[in-house]
């Protein structure tokens, strides 16, 4: 798995299970969970139109290497 980049994208991954549990538990606890997931879009959202992804700085800082 890599950080960015393609298939086998960690942020890929970790943003659709955030996506998945806050949508749950927005069922289960409290609509406030909803909060992560708009949350989530609008990073996304950023990370298409600039280039910049605070997930990959972090997985990176993490030691998870990138894909070249």
């Amino acid at each position: 798995m890599y950080a960015s980049n393609g298939k086998g994208s960690i942020i890929r991954l970790v943003s659709g299970l955030l996506v998945l549990v806050s949508v749950t538990l927005s069922q289960l606890v409290s609509s406030y969970w909803l909060i992560l997931t708009g949350l989530v879009g609008v990073f996304l959202t950023i990370s298409a139109l600039t280039g910049f992804c605070m997930g990959a700085i972090v997985f990176r800082a993490l030691g998870v290497p990138n894909k070249e």
